[in-house]
């Protein structure tokens, strides 16, 4: 008896032993991921569930406080903690060396098109003081979803979807990425747009044809917010790019360009480069034809350096300042070094019109700056520019001097900017034939007379 006695003694012992807890802040949980990303494309209304595990690596057990959505009950998320439903779990314990788990659902109608095209939100884990967030992001609108992706064949965008790029797109070195008529083309705040194969846009005059890159938040005040993504670069090995009616705003830079081709290595037909937070449009030591192209409202709006081969011809470059964006560097930088390295320069500035507000920061539109021997040939030939002191070492075919170009439209209070020409424009008519029989908006320039300045042909 004595000895059946004693182990059922131990096993009451033992079963009686409460689990210890720790309230210090320095015994850390952990979840088994930091973001928690759905990746299906919703087509119809539907919803879909994951799981994080909290993890108590610890000798001791720890009480939770509470696992909550950020976004509580209005959230599209929905959270069930060990069985009890969320949005706000409270008093949870996770014993020692030991989890729970998180159910976490996510419920999408694809065809609410007031839905962000990435929905948001987050898990917030309270616990000894601590504070721990889980990211949870699913697929809110029916789009193309690109997380990461490296396109290494030649491939055709249609515009029956939009497309949204996660993480970064990369163009690789013997593909081309040919992007049709109409297409919409949202980055994520983290996604560049990266060529380094070939970039083929083929945009159309119409809005609704016009190819447009731009930032992935569509709702207000972020829908217009200038570096909402990094922009496109075209990187040393990337050669042949053409964008024909394509628009790039709100990114951090909108075009980078680095180094030269074979051949032209970018040409911009009646493109739009708007908003950018730092440069608009940044090319070092490399070869740009542009045609009818508007760089408007950047932090540098066009900015050409170490050297290269440019020729821009019915180009409007001009800068407001605005909430977003102080207008506090020259229009156009066109130089042939850049910090101890000298390049051949070729430039031609034909039927340009480089303008910013007189706010008494930047005295001079168009800097360029010449060192060392390396060839520098810059030529402007039919400029309206406002400047204090005329560009050194470069050649000067007819200049207006700060006279208003007087665009249509320009109200930096309300974000509203129209570059095209009023009828007692300084612009009008003081062009060169060059060849070129439309302007930005597809209308016709004139032929055997003088067109007007800029990228728009006053009708």
């Amino acid at each position: 008896m004595r000895n059946l006695f004693l182990p059922l003694l131990a096993i009451l012992f033992f079963a009686c032993t409460k689990e210890s807890f720790t309230n210090d802040s320095s015994a850390f949980l952990r979840t088994s991921v930091d973001t928690l990303h759905f990746d299906t494309v919703f087509t119809s209304t539907g919803s879909t569930t994951q799981f994080i595990k909290i993890i108590n690596e610890n000798n001791k057990g720890i009480h939770i406080s509470s696992v909550k959505l950020a976004g509580g009950a209005s959230s599209p998320f929905k959270i069930n903690v060990d069985g009890i439903v969320g949005p706000n779990v409270n008093n949870t314990d996770v014993l020692a060396n030991d989890s729970v788990y998180v159910y976490v659902t996510v419920g999408i109608n694809p065809t609410a098109t007031n839905l962000p095209f990435i929905v948001r939100d987050s898990i917030e884990i309270d616990y000894n003081g601590n504070k721990k967030l889980v990211q949870l992001d699913a697929y809110g609108r029916n789009a193309h979803f690109f997380r990461n992706k490296k396109i290494t064949t030649s491939a055709v965008w249609n515009n029956d979807l939009p497309y949204v790029i996660l993480g970064r797109l990369t163009v690789d070195t013997n593909a081309t990425l040919t992007v049709s008529k109409g297409c919409r083309i949202y980055c994520h705040a983290d996604a560049p747009f990266i060529v380094n194969g070939t970039l083929a846009v083929n945009g159309e005059k119409y809005d609704s044809t016009r190819v447009v890159f731009s930032g992935d938040r569509l709702d207000d005040p972020y829908k217009d917010f200038p570096a909402s993504y990094p922009g496109i670069i075209f990187t040393d090995v990337s050669k042949n790019n053409i964008l024909n009616y394509a628009v790039i705003k709100n990114a951090y830079q909108g075009i980078v360009v680095t180094n030269p081709s074979t051949g032209t290595k970018l040409t911009l037909n009646e493109t739009i480069i708007d908003n950018a937070y730092d440069a608009g449009l940044l090319g070092i030591n490399t070869t740009i034809n542009a045609r009818n192209l508007l760089v408007s409202n950047c932090g540098k709006n066009i900015f050409l350096v170490e050297g290269g081969s440019y020729n821009f011809t019915h180009c409007t470059a001009a800068t407001f300042s605005s909430s977003y964006i102080q207008h506090k560097e020259p229009i156009l930088v066109v130089t042939n070094y850049l910090n101890n390295t000298t390049n051949n320069l070729n430039a031609v500035f034909r039927n340009c019109i480089f303008w910013g507000d007189a706010n008494g920061i930047v005295n001079d539109e168009v800097v360029a700056g010449k060192q060392g021997n390396s060839a520098f040939n810059v030529t402007f030939d039919q400029v309206l520019w406002r400047v204090q002191t005329t560009p050194a070492n470069c050649i000067i075919n007819g200049a207006i001097n700060n006279q208003n170009p007087l665009f249509d439209t320009i109200n930096s209070v309300q974000r509203i900017y129209g570059f095209r020409l009023r009828d007692n424009s300084p612009a009008i008519d003081k062009g060169v034939n060059a060849g070129v029989t439309v302007d930005l908006d597809g209308q016709p320039r004139p032929v055997g007379t003088k067109p007007d300045l800029g990228a728009y042909e006053k009708q």
